[in-house]
């Protein structure tokens, strides 16, 4: 398990053939994310698993050797965490939520609400429960589980559990 302050996944913000990406997170250093994700690979990582924040978003989603390569193989997963409260209330799903997940064919589920993510592991699965609340300028918010996804042992996907 990696703990990573910003996104490792590719996060491209149009659909089509041209990438556009933030360069600040890993999509800004494409040879060290390959070199670090091929080093996983290459070892034996049997399940590569990152955790990140700093997107005010959720994701889940499964990291490519090289995301390049439409045919690169997955090599782990990954799922970022939103924040509990910066951003105001947010959304099930957005404008540019729909955008990267046409975009991003790797990326398996996206949500814009306040929560966090609850992770549970033993030796033959990882789940995420991603923990959700309607609103945060209001006190009292009921806290709700949007999703969950797992990863099984030996399998670099993730899924929807």
């Amino acid at each position: 398990m990696i703990g990573n302050q910003t996104p490792m996944g590719q996060t491209d913000w149009t659909p089509g053939p041209e990438t556009h990406v933030w360069l600040d997170p890993w999509d800004g250093y494409v040879a060290e994310r390959n070199k670090v994700l091929a080093a996983a690979q290459d070892s034996g990582v049997r399940n590569l698993v990152v955790i990140t924040g700093d997107r005010h978003q959720n994701y889940a989603l499964e990291l490519k050797r090289d995301f390049a390569d439409p045919d690169s193989r997955n090599v782990g997963t990954e799922f970022v965490g939103t924040s509990i409260t910066s951003g105001g209330d947010g959304a099930d799903m957005t404008d540019q939520g729909q955008q990267f997940l046409a975009a991003n064919p790797h990326l398996k589920f996206f949500n814009s609400q306040r929560g966090y993510v609850r992770v549970t592991v033993n030796q033959k699965q990882w789940r995420s429960d991603f923990r959700v609340v309607p609103y945060v300028q209001t006190p009292d918010a009921p806290i709700s589980t949007r999703a969950t996804y797992v990863v099984e042992d030996r399998d670099p996907h993730v899924h929807a559990s």
